[in-house]
This record gives structure tokens, sequence and C-alpha cells, in this order.
């Protein structure tokens, strides 16, 4: 075969094995599909002005004219075209316009995203894939519904006492990521840490503890004033945040559960000084035995997390959110960046796929055009054979998180 032969075949390959996304959110409701600024599918920044410089960078751009593209539009047609345009065609359309392209065969959906009332629930996505759609537990909503119901239980009861909330906490907890580490539905979980208190978490084992134990109870007592008051509760305190992951990576390291971490890329509640996934090194070496999985590239940080993903064994790295955040140029950087020293059987593809259906699309389209051009790069300077990179392609889109997250799939392929 000869290179323009392997060329075509590489191709081939990439634009039609099947992938697992092995992080997404759940698709926003009909009735609510205008609920959030579509600008979000280019950009994590937020508020009015942020929105519209969105819609003045690369990545807008080309996102732009795939999507026009896609819905048979002029090549000139532009951002505010494509927004007139989706409007405009039925929802389930829409739908099926931009999944059908994707050929992903089973979604991991973290769930937890906040916005349950406008979205829908995980398996109404079975429709749009082969395998059945499963479920991402998000540690941190989780605690929070959990202190909730306490800190209601307390009020209805006409008490309020810390340090009894605090041991109810506790063991809710455990019971509660036990189920979800037992349920078949459940295929791993999330933190949030690195927008909540930052991804320096500490190695704690119990809230309890003498040396924070009034501090805690301090901040139970705040935190119930506060609900009670306003109804609205969020876990943004570093001692109970921390205390939170650890349980859930020691739990998902008795029970084989990837535990899954927002690393990187993000909106402005990040401090974008403590997102680098270096700041987890103590905690991987902590939990030897639970599997962890750095998400979104780590961006800005993806050379770290590459560093991390070569040297532990319980490390794997997800190259998603960049499509299509990034300009196709940065695209390509990343993933060089994720093949530099990581090793490729430890590498996942996702979409980060949240509210709109063109997030799958274009979070489909435009990662197998970098991971098509990098490796067609490599080819063609004798750095890869073709064997070799159809290898890499099969495992980051497809094999890879099969394996780490134990779905027991068979890839459905399609001519």
């Amino acid at each position: 075969m000869d290179m323009s032969e392997d060329i075509r075949e590489l191709s081939r390959v990439v634009f039609s094995y099947p992938a697992i996304d092995n992080h997404a959110h759940a698709f926003l409701r009909e009735e609510h599909k205008n609920a959030f600024p579509f600008e979000g599918l280019v950009s994590e920044a937020s508020g009015e002005k942020a929105s519209q410089d969105a819609t003045n960078t690369m990545a807008c751009y080309r996102a732009t004219a795939q999507l026009a593209k896609l819905f048979g539009l002029a090549p000139v047609a532009d951002w505010e075209a494509v927004k007139r345009h989706r409007q405009e065609l039925p929802y389930d359309q829409l739908c099926r316009l931009c999944m059908g392209p994707t050929r992903i065969q089973c979604i991991l959906i973290d769930d937890g995203l906040g916005c349950t009332d406008n979205t829908y629930p995980y398996r109404w996505h079975d429709q749009f894939t082969g395998s059945p759609t499963k479920r991402i537990v998000r540690v941190e909503a989780l605690a929070e519904e959990i202190l909730k119901r306490g800190i209601e239980t307390q009020f209805v009861a006409g008490e309020l006492s810390p340090s009894k909330l605090c041991h109810r906490f506790m063991t809710s907890l455990e019971a509660a990521l036990t189920t979800a580490a037992t349920d078949s539905e459940v295929a791993g979980f999330k933190s949030i840490a690195c927008y909540r208190t930052g991804l320096n978490v500490s190695f704690v084992t119990s809230l309890m503890d003498d040396a924070v134990i009034s501090e805690i109870e301090q901040l139970l007592t705040k935190l119930s004033l506060i609900y009670m008051s306003k109804r609205e509760l969020r876990l943004a305190h570093k001692e109970i945040n921390d205390y939170v992951v650890n349980v859930a990576m020691r739990i998902a390291g008795e029970h084989g559960k990837p535990v899954q971490f927002h690393t990187g890329l993000g909106d402005n509640d990040i401090t974008l000084t403590l997102s680098s996934p270096a700041h987890l090194q103590p905690l991987i070496k902590a939990y030897p035995a639970t599997k962890i999985v750095l998400l979104h590239s780590s961006y800005p940080f993806t050379k770290e997390a590459g560093y991390l993903t070569a040297v532990y064994e319980n490390v794997y790295l997800d190259f998603g959110e960049i499509f299509p955040f990034l300009s196709a140029d940065g695209q390509r950087q990343v993933v060089r960046q994720v093949l530099e020293l990581a090793p490729t059987n430890k590498i996942m593809w996702s979409t980060d796929g949240h509210y709109w259906p063109e997030s799958y699309y274009l979070g489909t389209l435009q990662a197998r055009q970098a991971l098509f051009e990098v490796l067609e790069s490599s080819i063609k300077r004798w750095e890869l054979t073709l064997p070799q990179a159809i290898s890499i392609v099969k495992g980051a889109l497809f094999d890879n998180a099969n394996r780490i997250y134990s779905l027991g799939l068979e890839p459905i392929t399609t001519p």
C-alpha cells in the first residue's frame, strides 16, 4: 500500500469508526430550547458583552461555516443566519440532523449540571445511539442534595445541631455514593472541585477531626441559615469539598468506577491558577487503585496532564471541550500535546456536548478532523505506520473508554 492509499484508509477509519462520548451533558427540552444564549455553543464566556465577543472568534467563524453547510445554507451565511435557520427547524429534525453524522454509539452523561428542569433525562438520548446511555454522577451536586435534606429534617424537627447534621451528612453521603457505585447505570463519578475550591484537594478522611470540628460546625450553621432563608446552597468550602472528593475517590476505587475531574478550560467561575491537574498529584498518589480521568484536555495545561497520564498508572486523559471552543490550529496543537507523552491506550475523546445538539455535531466533526490531520502528518513523516495510527484512532474514539469504564460494548460499524 502506497502513502496515498494509507492516507485514504486512515481517513476512512477516522471518519467512520463508532465513538464513545465519555463526557457530555443533556439536551435542552424542546420547550426550553432557548433557555440559554446560543453563543454558549462556542464559548465559556458569560454575560451579554462576552457572548457578543464570542461571535468574533476563529472558533465561531469555523462553527458558523460548518453549521451553514449542515443546514444547507449559502457558504456566506453568518452566525445570525445559522441561528434563524435552527429556530425554524422542528426540534426533532434538528436533533437528528446533528446526531446522525456523529457515529456516537454511547454517551456518558453528567446529569448534575444544575438545570434538570430544562433538560431531558439521560436515557432520552438513547434514540440517537446504538448502545444505552450511562450516567456520570456529579459528586458535589449529590452532596448538596444530601445536605439540603439534612438541613430540612432538622428545621422540621425544630432543632439546629451542627454535630448531628455533620454526622448525618457523612453517613448519608457514604451510603449514596456506594449505591451509585453499585448501580449498573452509573459509569463513573465526576468532581467539579476545580470550580469550587480548586484542584489542590487535600487528603481528608473525616469531617469530625478535632482540629477542624469547630470550624465545620460553624460553617454548617451558616449554610443552614442561608439555605432556609434563600433556598440556595452551594458547597464551596474547602474542608467540606475536599472531604466529598476523598469519599468519592475511596468508594470509586473500591468498586472500580473512574472519577472524572474538571480540569483547565471553564468559565470565569474557576480560579485558573488552581485548575491545573498538577495540583491533583497528592490525591493521585493517595488513591492508586482509583482511576482518574482528567477532562477537557486540561487546556491550557495539556502538557501537565500528559505528564501525569504517562507516569501514573491510574491517570487517564480526555481530549474534549476544545471542540469547538478552540480554533482549528489550537485544536491540532492540543492533540499533538496529548500525543507528546501520554500513552495512546490511556487517551479518550468527548464532546462535552451540552444543551444544543449542534455541540455534539461540532464536537465530533472537529475532533475527527484534528485527529486525522495530526496522524496524517505523522504518517507522512514516517513517524507512524498505518496500523499504529489506526490503533490510536480506535483507542481514542472507542476502545479505551470501553475498557476504562467497563462498558462491555462491541463497536457497531456501518458502511
